[in-house]
């Protein structure tokens, strides 16, 4: 019988406990949970900050990967690797904070080789989010050779990967942080410079001084709204997140008199296709990119504490967890 955390709408919020399987959702995939991961919407969930589950009760968890036990879907057999991220799951379905979890087969993509699941989860929502950025900007027409690309929120799941991500693609990244004793840190991942957060934070005029070709904001609020005064003419931006506000407070100047473009990226409904390929994108990446990634790996009881610490910003990098820890 799996164990899973559970989430219930009276204290304690989050509870360790054993489902028997007659519990797990009637779904065509059954799936053994080799590694979850904790991300910053994973936390407000944990904590109940903000309105991430609204149904009770629930098993956290948007990301998994695992092995295939049983399936109804022609499309996945046993002994099948798996990765799962996105669709609701963890938010409105139940998630990867267990043992073992039943999906919808749509949900689910391949693992590609090399990749293990393990390191699945090392890239987990956060580095699939930062590989589509990179694809998006690419795609639009940035190139190393266009000048400086910026990253917010650097020290972070998307924010690392996204820094390490664009480095091993030849572009000068500047990484922008309110951790400088993270800095080091993302020296090693492939950051040309680092910039302090406190130098974006306050409001500045429509128009800047041209300094970026390219940026991936995992911020939004006045953070974005400085970047998008700072973008050369035609420079790209993709807009990945909200950690910092969800407001925008910008005006038209710099997409009408710079050709500036913003770009959304979403990694909970992408298609198969699109989802997969990103994937493929990662496990062609060099296992040296794994080694500079800072990791904290947990079991399922300590996943409320690392929570609050990451919901507290006292957390980098990535939180992985084993659910047999």
């Amino acid at each position: 019988m799996p164990r899973a955390l559970m989430l219930h709408d009276d204290a304690p919020r989050a509870r360790l406990e054993t489902l028997d399987e007659s519990q797990l959702p009637e779904r065509a995939v059954r799936v053994a949970i080799d590694y979850s991961d904790l991300n910053y919407k994973d936390a407000m969930a944990v904590t109940g900050h903000g309105k991430i589950v609204r149904e009770y009760p629930l098993v956290p968890g948007i990301d998994f990967a695992g092995t295939v036990t049983d399936s109804t879907d022609a499309r996945f057999a046993a002994d099948d690797r798996v990765i799962l991220t996105g669709w609701g799951v963890g938010e409105r379905h139940w998630g990867g904070f267990a043992e073992a979890m039943r999906v919808d087969a749509d949900w689910l993509v391949p693992c590609p080789q090399p990749l293990s699941t393990r390191q699945a989860m090392l890239f987990g929502t956060a580095g699939l989010t930062a590989m589509l950025s990179v694809m998006r900007l690419k795609e639009a027409g940035l190139g190393p050779g266009d000048g400086p690309v910026v990253v917010t929120g650097a020290s972070g799941g998307v924010g690392s990967w996204a820094v390490s991500i664009l480095a091993h693609e030849g572009f000068e990244v500047h990484a922008i942080t309110g951790k400088p004793e993270q800095n080091a840190w993302l020296e090693a991942l492939g950051a040309h410079a680092i910039l302090s957060r406190a130098n974006f934070e306050s409001r500045g005029r429509p128009l800047e001084s041209t300094q970026w070709a390219g940026a991936v904001d995992t911020v939004g609020g006045q953070i974005l709204a400085n970047l998008l005064a700072q973008m050369n003419y035609a420079g790209k931006v993709a807009a990945v997140g909200l950690a910092g506000d969800a407001a925008l407070p910008t005006t038209v100047m710099p997409f009408i008199l710079r050709g500036v473009s913003l770009l959304g990226v979403d990694s909970v409904y992408i298609p198969f296709d699109r989802r997969r390929a990103a994937w493929q994108r990662i496990a062609a990446l060099p296992n040296a990119l794994l080694s500079h990634m800072h990791v904290e790996e947990v079991g399922l009881d300590d996943v409320p504490d690392r929570a609050h610490a990451m919901l507290e910003g006292r957390t980098h990098g990535r939180v992985l967890i084993d659910p047999r820890r």
